[in-house]
């Protein structure tokens, strides 16, 4: 597909809310409104192009509301998370950027109000976990709010949000007679903007603390749970079920083996010599974390991916401790230990799902491989073009493991 935004670098945020079409998030229109309307690239310019789009939803919203059309103004609070919520990614980075936190905010509230509209409206809840909660919403099964019926537990990655979690899967699940819990787990939106609470690699002790509270939720059939993680969560949502076997079934969108295990093959490429496998990457020589280090700060992207959110998800300020955070990150170990079915997903173009494929084949569970083309629309990471098919295709997958086996 062509760009929309000018710079690519814009485009790849840009564009994530076209996945949400499907479910009320955006237009096509409106996306590109927001591209037209940058006049620079820039990262401010790119805030408050999104920013301004969504408080203009926000004030329909309120306006709607006041002339008495509660579903009007449901959509367009709704739409209005959506805009506050892909405004501040450029921004990522410690310390935290007044103005993430004041679109965050934003975002929250328009959820917020938005679902207080929906004929069944979610319930907010505080998870206890450790020292304090995690926020969260459960999602009523539509149309079957008030009946007994599996839950879906739904992860994000590395900078999804619950606006994103809700956009991307709940909704479709709700339709579909599932409900479904989203939540902020530790490195994970207010999880990490507002307490700078870092990113885990032990996910089944988050997942314990969220089945344990939920499960004494009405309507909920604790023998029916499902762990859905996408992006990231396609490998915090496996490592969660080796450890948590109340997990009825497993989803990883798409599976996702290790945070660094594409860093060995780079770190060869860039420097001639692939590193040791039993070497840990946070104890690589000075002069290979120098070279690493300043590939990584000359070029734009991987400087986002890894300075500007490695760095703050994990709460570190330099390379040799990122690396040695996310070497934790690793199915090493675990993917034995998943006995419950499990669905991986890959998509023909993700770079992150590319080692799918033998994630699967250590897999010693019921396990089904599910592979998305380019040619539906779906070839990219997470098949953000195409959510509508992945939601499909998940769900019906996970019907014949909940209602036809």
């Amino acid at each position: 597909m062509a760009q929309i935004f000018r710079d690519a670098f814009y485009d790849e945020f840009g564009t994530w809310a076209l996945g949400y079409i499907p479910y009320g998030g955006a237009d096509f229109g409106e996306v590109t409104a927001v591209a037209e309307s940058m006049g620079e690239d820039t990262d401010l310019a790119f805030y408050n192009a999104w920013t301004t789009s969504a408080d203009r939803l926000h004030q329909q919203a309120e306006d709607a509301l006041k002339l008495g059309h509660r579903t009007s103004a449901r959509e367009l609070f709704l739409k209005a998370s959506v805009f506050y919520c892909g405004s501040y990614h450029p921004l990522y980075g410690s310390p935290v950027d007044p103005l993430l936190l004041k679109a965050f905010r934003s975002q929250v509230e328009s959820l917020d109000r938005g679902f207080a509209l929906l004929d069944t409206p979610p319930v907010s809840l505080q998870i206890p976990f450790e020292q304090g909660f995690m926020p969260a919403y459960l999602i009523p099964a539509e149309k079957c709010e008030a009946e007994v019926r599996p839950l879906i537990i739904f992860t994000n990655g590395y900078d999804g949000t619950m606006t994103d979690m809700y956009f991307a899967s709940a909704a479709a699940a709700s339709r579909r007679g599932y409900h479904s819990l989203i939540f902020d787990g530790p490195g994970q939106g207010a999880m990490l903007y507002e307490k700078a609470i870092p990113l885990r690699p032990d996910w089944e002790t988050v997942v314990k603390a969220a089945i344990d509270f939920v499960v004494e939720q009405p309507n909920i059939d604790p023998q029916r749970i499902a762990l859905n993680g996408w992006s990231l969560g396609g490998h915090l949502a496996p490592r969660a079920a080796s450890g948590e076997p109340r997990v009825a079934a497993l989803i990883a969108d798409p599976g996702t083996w290790s945070i660094t295990g594409g860093f060995r093959g780079f770190i060869g490429k860039l420097t001639g010599h692939t590193p040791d496998p039993n070497v840990s990457l946070g104890e690589l020589d000075d002069e290979t974390i120098a070279k690493l280090d300043a590939f990584i700060c000359c070029d734009r992207r991987f400087h986002w991916k890894v300075v500007k959110r490695g760095f703050w998800v994990h709460q570190v300020d330099n390379l040799r401790n990122y690396l040695r955070a996310a070497e934790p990150f690793t199915m090493d170990g675990r993917a034995e230990l998943i006995r419950c079915p499990t669905l991986i997903t890959m998509a023909e173009r993700d770079s992150l799902g590319a080692d799918a494929p033998s994630f699967f084949n250590e897999l010693k569970c019921p396990k089904t491989l599910l592979r998305f083309s380019a040619a539906e629309g779906a070839g990219d990471h997470c098949e953000m073009k195409n959510r509508s098919l992945v939601n499909q295709k998940t769900l019906d997958w996970l019907d014949e493991q909940f209602f036809h086996a």
